[in-house]
């Protein structure tokens, strides 16, 4: 059982490498992702196993299937979000609701901040997102003290790397599928900085 962010977790380091697998090939079906698992991670299960697994996963919500748009498509913003307090108890559920249930909205957090809550979004241009601003404030301006908004103009990286999982990999006993390769290789990537004025 591994516990993490209020969410607990019946997984085995064997799962987490099978999770991993899928993360790092999510195309590839499952007949061929078997057949990593045996040559990378040592192990040997049959296909239809390695697919009661990951549906296993799929339905405890460890992890979702879903589309990823090319990030390139839309334009992405953070918004961070500051009270008034004074009229929180009454206004907060709501505008809650409205950020989780907005199809903009990618990431809604809670930030130990001034900017208690903070959540990036995506729109098509830079008019709508200030457009979606402006009718955001005029239906919650009782209950935001202020509200900034940053640009991305470019996102350079939007994905979850299969490599993450080596932490918890290691923090749940489960070195053997960790891939010595895969962290000499973001050593050399870490060390080779660019100007981003180029």
């Amino acid at each position: 059982m591994f516990s993490g962010n209020d969410f607990d977790f019946d997984l085995s380091p064997r799962d987490v490498a099978i999770l991993k697998a899928r993360v790092k090939y999510p195309e590839k079906p499952v007949s061929e992702l078997r057949d990593i698992l045996e040559s990378e991670f040592d192990i040997s299960l049959s296909h239809n196993r390695v697919n009661e697994i990951l549906n296993e996963m799929r339905a405890e919500g460890v992890f979702s299937m879903q589309a990823v748009p090319n990030r390139n498509i839309f334009e992405y913003y953070l918004f961070q979000v500051a009270f008034h307090y004074s009229n929180f108890e009454e206004n907060w559920e709501g505008c809650y609701k409205r950020l989780l249930d907005d199809p903009h909205v990618v990431l809604f957090c809670s930030a130990d901040d001034y900017h208690e809550w903070q959540f990036v979004a995506q729109f098509a241009s830079a008019e709508e997102s200030e457009e979606w601003r402006h009718e955001f404030v005029k239906e919650y301006g009782n209950f935001v003290a202020q509200i900034d908004k940053t640009a991305f103009p470019t996102v350079h990286k939007f994905e979850t790397a299969a490599a993450v999982f080596d932490d918890l990999l290691s923090d749940m006993g489960g070195e053997q599928y960790v891939d010595e390769g895969e962290q000499e290789a973001k050593e050399v990537q870490d060390g080779d900085w660019i100007s981003v004025n180029q």
